[in-house]
């Protein structure tokens, strides 16, 4: 039943609704069903984030994640869970605390047989297994698992705190810190 203005729009559309991934990634060979979503995933391979948060200096691959992470920043929370009402930033947030309620953990290491709730806590298990620390401060060589871990790490010896309380000024190196501090404003 939808209508489309164009009849390039309605080609753009239609594969919406078969299993056809016509736009393959020549590093990895995963399948999209449109060029652009191929164009955002590509900046994965080559490390491009072009979309930089003016507060904080976060870069992101897409606009989509970076306009999630103004929320960071308000403090914003506008999903609410039925069954305790905490609130979250983002659906997929709430998605995954859902879980909880429901003991769901569709994710499945496939080295031990653990699963989690969400397939981020999978990928942040992964390392376990092969004790690879590949992401290095240029500091002090301490070594890390993930990206944003080093980020967090780095900021010792900056003493950049890109997280401010917008009710105190207050500000913290890490969002969970200006997260956990919010709680006292309540």
């Amino acid at each position: 039943g939808k209508r489309f203005r164009s009849s390039s729009h309605l080609l753009k559309h239609q594969p919406i609704h078969t299993e056809e991934r016509p736009f393959r990634c020549s590093d990895c060979g995963k399948g999209f069903k449109h060029s652009s979503t191929l164009f955002s995933h590509r900046r994965i391979h080559t490390g491009e984030r072009p979309y930089e948060c003016p507060q904080c200096g976060k870069r992101f691959r897409t606009s989509s994640h970076f306009f999630l992470h103004q929320a960071v920043h308000t403090g914003e929370r506008p999903f609410r869970c039925p069954d305790c009402g905490k609130r979250f930033k983002q659906n997929s947030y709430l998605v995954i605390h859902r879980r909880i309620h429901t003991g769901e953990r569709p994710y499945e290491c496939p080295e031990c047989g653990k699963r989690f709730r969400s397939s981020s806590h999978l990928l942040l298990h992964q390392p376990i297994h092969t004790g690879e620390r590949p992401f290095c401060c240029p500091d002090c060589g301490k070594g890390f698992k993930q990206n944003s871990h080093l980020i967090s790490h780095r900021r010792i010896h900056t003493g950049e705190r890109p997280y401010e309380c917008p009710q105190c000024g207050k500000s913290f190196s890490r969002s969970s810190h200006l997260t956990q501090h919010q709680r006292r404003h309540r």
